[in-house]
């Protein structure tokens, strides 16, 4: 396992790093003990940065994975998790409920410290409550010790644009954006490196557009564009080949990348995942990959407030990272 620095945070993170969406029943029920097998799982296999939410199962992943961390020294991992999304229309970005919020995560978590906590989605509500509320409370909680460091999250890229020149963040949190299908990500590390703002990707599958199973109903993409990351998976099932592999292998090979998450509740996957970061890239059969993606290369789709969209023309839509 690779590990390159976040930025200029100091710490040392695994290319691949944990999601713990996935062990909150985000995707399909899961077995409480068999999640906690997969997070040990994956501190074996090298990765030593974990992310969460108490967004996700509605507070179940931050519970599942307190059970898991609790038998685990601190030192052997870093933690995350976030603040200000709690349902898929609840937001509450308010100085006093990221506060009561953080708390309820480190109980929730069995820790009495966060090494990062992220604002989470926050292209749904206006500027102005995260410039005046929000980012002052983040360094509060600096101050306090109870977080080492504090970012922002979202799926516009025009929302880091906007407000990193404006707010001190030790991170970002960006997912779909660099993967085999999107490389857009790339043109924000300009900005991050000039701030020494760390950079977290995440959904190297694009949540599940890079799959030959039926898309979810609820994924906010085109119809050309499911159906190009589709026709591209099948490609690879027809070569004898995995199109997660070599979206896993594509997403943390970038040295600028720091470090890209995944999520899964089942411990030979994790295991699996991690073993691919390791394992040589085929550039030829990338390419060919590559080749099918291209017309659709950099297509996204619209999330949260329209002043963070202003490019995109489809109708509205929203992630769960």
């Amino acid at each position: 396992m690779k590990y390159r620095k976040l930025g200029n945070t100091g710490l040392e993170v695994s290319a691949l790093s944990f999601g713990a969406s996935s062990i909150g029943s985000v995707f399909r029920q899961t077995d409480d003990n068999e999640s906690i097998c997969t997070v040990h799982a994956a501190i074996d296999a090298g990765i030593n940065y974990i992310d969460v939410s108490p967004y996700y199962g509605l507070t179940k992943a931050e519970t599942v994975l307190g059970k898991a961390v609790q038998q685990l020294p601190r030192d052997k991992f870093l933690l995350s998790s976030k603040a200000g999304r709690y349902g898929e229309n609840t937001f509450d970005f308010t100085a006093k409920r990221i506060f009561s919020s953080v708390e309820e995560s480190l109980s929730r978590l069995n820790t009495d410290y966060l090494d990062i906590l992220f604002l989470h989605d926050i292209e749904f509500v206006p500027a102005k409550i995260i410039l005046e509320e929000a980012v002052p409370a983040l360094h509060k909680l600096k101050e306090q010790g109870k977080i080492r460091f504090c970012g922002i999250s979202g799926l516009p890229l025009q929302l880091f644009e906007t407000l990193l020149p404006q707010i001190e963040v030790d991170a970002i949190l960006s997912y779909c954006h660099y993967s085999l299908n999107d490389t857009s990500l790339l043109d924000l590390l300009p900005l991050l490196n000039q701030r020494g703002v760390g950079l977290v990707n995440a959904s190297p599958l694009s949540m599940g557009l890079l799959s030959t199973h039926e898309t979810a109903d609820w994924h906010p993409a085109s119809s050309e564009l499911k159906a190009a990351c589709r026709k591209a998976a099948e490609y690879c099932a027809s070569q004898g080949a995995d199109i997660a592999k070599l979206a896993v292998q594509y997403s943390t090979e970038h040295e600028g990348i720091p470090t890209t998450l995944v999520s899964t509740a089942n411990p030979d996957n994790i295991i699996k995942n991690a073993a691919w970061t390791d394992e040589p890239l085929d550039r030829g059969f990338l390419k060919e990959v590559l080749t099918i993606l291209e017309p659709i290369h950099n297509d996204t789709w619209v999330s949260g407030r329209m002043e963070y969209n202003g490019h995109l023309t489809q109708s509205e839509g929203s992630g769960i990272l």
